[in-house]
């Protein structure tokens, strides 16, 4: 059942399987700041920060309460083993987190049993879930590995619900996120080595359009920066990494 117009259609994944086995390696790593997905660990506190500011801008009323989506329904597309999963719980939403490696899922659902957390973890492309929409979206770092992004992001709207919000991120295809991204952070160990083709990497204009011819709206574009001082952080240079907010309007 398709989500958005209640039609059959068969639908194939776009997920390379040499990418869902590559991540699916790190499975037993992804929770261990120091281990290979360090990164990641740091990472993720700059996405919460701009996602929770998403959040209280598209549902203003729930901004000042401690769980702002609370009777939502999210869903975390490339979900790894729930780094942002578990916390789009613990701000009230019901979460379903996708992902391709059947590894990580297990792990995202351990982590997530230890820690006393209801998330609904399922290994499964997106473009495979039939007759479910969710208020919020995330995919962080995921479209640059897929095969198809315009039909992945064609995917992704397919399970917007209506006045949903959709939180992306990826990085940019610049001479500087090759160094920082491949060349550097792979070989010095801070990002597994195989994690990333630059090739694939889509810029913000990419990405508008494959938002675009998909119906969607781009609200908001911040990169993500860094520096020896503030390490990394949110900013209006989106040379190395991006977050786009959108919404279908």
């Amino acid at each position: 059942m398709n989500a958005s117009t209640g039609t059959a259609e068969a639908r194939n994944g776009t997920i390379d399987p040499k990418e869902a086995a590559h991540f699916g390696r790190l499975a037993a790593e992804w929770w261990d700041p120091k281990g290979e997905s360090a990164m990641l660990h740091r990472l993720n506190p700059v996405r919460l920060a701009y996602i929770r500011n998403a959040i209280d801008h598209h549902w203003p009323d729930a901004g000042a309460a401690r769980k702002p989506l609370a009777g939502k329904t999210a869903i975390d597309v490339g979900c790894g083993a729930g780094l942002l999963a578990e916390p789009l719980a613990r701000l009230g939403a019901s979460v379903t987190g996708l992902d391709a490696a059947s590894e990580n899922v297990a792990v995202a659902s351990a982590h997530a049993d230890a820690v006393g957390l209801q998330i609904d973890y399922r290994c499964a492309d997106i473009e495979t879930l039939e007759g479910e929409t969710f208020d919020l979206v995330t995919s962080m770092e995921v479209i640059e590995h897929v095969t198809d992004p315009a039909a992945f992001i064609a995917a992704l709207e397919r399970v917007l619900a209506p006045g949903g919000l959709m939180l992306l991120s990826t990085p940019n295809r610049t001479t500087l996120s090759r160094i920082m991204l491949v060349e550097t952070a792979e070989r010095i160990g801070q990002v597994p080595r195989g994690t990333h083709d630059w090739h694939k990497f889509l810029t913000p204009e990419d990405l508008t359009a494959h938002l675009h011819a998909a119906g969607l709206t781009v609200r908001d574009t911040r990169g993500i920066a860094w520096d020896p001082l503030k390490g990394l952080h949110l900013s209006d240079n989106l040379a190395l990494n991006y977050l786009m907010a959108v919404v279908r309007e």
